[in-house]
């Protein structure tokens, strides 16, 4: 049976803790690259802008007020989207620098 030194099963942690940083951090930047930069939602804006240009020709105000709802939720799916792969970068960011920081405590310090 083996027993494992407190070293290493600090070790083993701190490793798990940047394992886990470095996967919340990459699933962060796909979130950012792949949700943020869409292409359906660059084309629902284009779509959504002609539309609007197409209420203003036309005086038609009930098209022109559910385009603008419709831009503004647009909005905020980018917005939301932006906010969490952010929010997932940093936490895997602050996971990697604090495991990094335990090794060399307990390594070097």
């Amino acid at each position: 049976m083996n027993i494992i030194s407190q070293q290493e099963m600090i070790f083993i942690m701190t490793a798990s803790l940047f394992i886990l940083g470095l996967i919340t951090f990459v699933t962060g930047m796909i979130i950012l690259i792949t949700r943020s930069f869409g292409k359906d939602i660059r084309i629902l804006t284009q779509q959504t802008a002609k539309l609007t240009q197409k209420g203003f020709t036309e005086n038609i105000a009930g098209l022109v007020g559910n385009a603008s709802a419709l831009l503004s939720a647009t909005s905020e799916l980018v917005k939301t989207a932006a906010g969490v792969g952010v929010f997932l970068t940093v936490i895997g960011l602050i996971l990697m620098s604090t495991s990094v920081g335990i090794v060399m405590y307990v390594y070097i310090g």
